[in-house]
């Protein structure tokens, strides 16, 4: 039996399948701009494109950006940067996570800067570049109050002298640190601290001749702390169009500058009517009180709609918001269209964004799920197709 070739899926459409997400480019553009006209001409831009692009797709959503003009990109791992760099991805690429020692080499003879925030790694940096044909390009991360990674102010005489006394072939391209709680601006005194804090760093930095380039804040920063912007900022979740927190939103005011840039889809895969008395899902947990007419949707949590979504998640069909109700399954969810009007299969649902004069949103889903909008949207199944606009 002489099997069909099969289509790449690079070449499927949304009338293939039974659930993509679609990238608004305009929308993206826009969100770039805003940063821009935001930060002096004379800072750089940074794209934090980590976690695959915060549900994005990290090697579209990249190329996109980098089209735009974006000066640099924020990565997690050397994993990212290496396929960013197998896509022909010439810009400027920025390690912010972990890099264990076996991978510093891959990272150097590939140009890509490796955050350095301790004395081992430091210490395991000299090392490696002895076996490297290119220097080590590194930016120092320091803890001004955050306390995940970084040098402490204690570390920054050694530190200091160390860099300056080292003979192995490292650039000190980049200082930089991250604030811990600038989403909120009605409590400016932390991010304050950490800012003067920083500053004493980049003092100490350049009384022993060292001059990398500075940076601090990420979207909530540049939003709210101008004083903040140094060389560069390092925006995220602001380039998809989605708020760092509400207070940051509300600060911004009636403005509302921001776009979301994604749209989730799925489709009505099977419709039914179902009487009252009538227990739905796994575990029965939910009993209609009425007669309903039910739509199955093909994703589920797998898909990176949360369990927690289940009996009060809504999803748009027809233009009209219908509520999930009973359990989120691994790969299905129940909706109840009765008020939707006239449905039938294959129609599209919008799980994220809009569709007619509603809307469902990151904001609104994450709340629901008791979470938040960064969780929500970098969760989104990986293998889920993408579609630029």
């Amino acid at each position: 039996m002489k099997l069909a070739k099969i289509k790449k899926s690079s070449q499927e459409t949304p009338s293939e399948l039974r659930t993509w997400i679609e990238i608004d480019k305009k929308f993206l553009e826009n969100n770039y701009k805003i940063f821009r006209s935001i930060i002096p001409k004379n800072c750089c831009l940074m794209s934090v494109v980590k976690s695959n692009a915060y549900g994005h797709g990290l090697i579209d959503f990249s190329k996109e950006i980098s089209k735009l003009g974006v000066d640099w990109l924020g990565v997690d791992s050397v994993v990212e940067a290496l396929a960013l760099r197998r896509e022909g991805i010439k810009k400027p690429i920025l390690i912010l996570g972990y890099t264990r020692p076996a991978m510093m080499k891959r990272a150097i003879e590939n140009d890509i800067s490796i955050t350095i925030s301790s004395f081992e790694s430091f210490s395991a940096l000299q090392k490696v570049v002895t076996t490297t044909s290119m220097p080590a390009k590194i930016h120092i991360k320091v803890d001004t109050g955050m306390h995940r990674q970084g040098f402490l102010s204690g570390d920054q005489k050694t530190l200091t002298l160390k860099i300056k006394n080292q003979k192995a072939r490292i650039i000190i391209e980049g200082l930089y640190t991250h604030f811990a709680s600038a989403k909120n601006p009605s409590f400016p005194k932390y991010t304050n601290t950490q800012i003067e804090q920083f500053q004493d760093w980049i003092e100490a930095f350049r009384k022993s001749g060292l001059n990398p380039m500075t940076h601090a804040a990420a979207t909530s920063g540049t939003l709210i702390f101008p004083q903040s912007h140094f060389d560069m900022v390092r925006v995220g979740i602001g380039l998809y169009g989605l708020w760092p927190s509400p207070e940051v939103e509300e600060y911004c005011g009636e403005k509302k500058f921001l776009k979301p840039v994604l749209t989730w889809k799925t489709i009505v895969s099977e419709i039914k009517k179902v009487k009252a008395g009538s227990k739905i899902g796994y575990d029965s947990t939910e009993t209609l009180e009425e007669d309903t007419t039910i739509a199955i949707c093909p994703i589920g949590y797998w898909h990176g709609f949360p369990r927690a979504l289940s009996s009060i998640g809504r999803v748009l069909v027809g233009g009209k918001r219908c509520r999930v109700i009973g359990r989120v399954s691994m790969d299905m969810i129940s909706v109840d269209v009765s008020k939707a009007g006239s449905v039938k299969i294959g129609d599209e649902v919008v799980v994220m964004g809009r569709q007619g004069r509603e809307e469902i949103t990151a904001d609104y889903l994450a709340g629901l799920a008791d979470t938040t909008n960064y969780e929500l949207v970098t969760r989104i199944n990986p293998l889920i197709k993408k579609f630029y606009i």
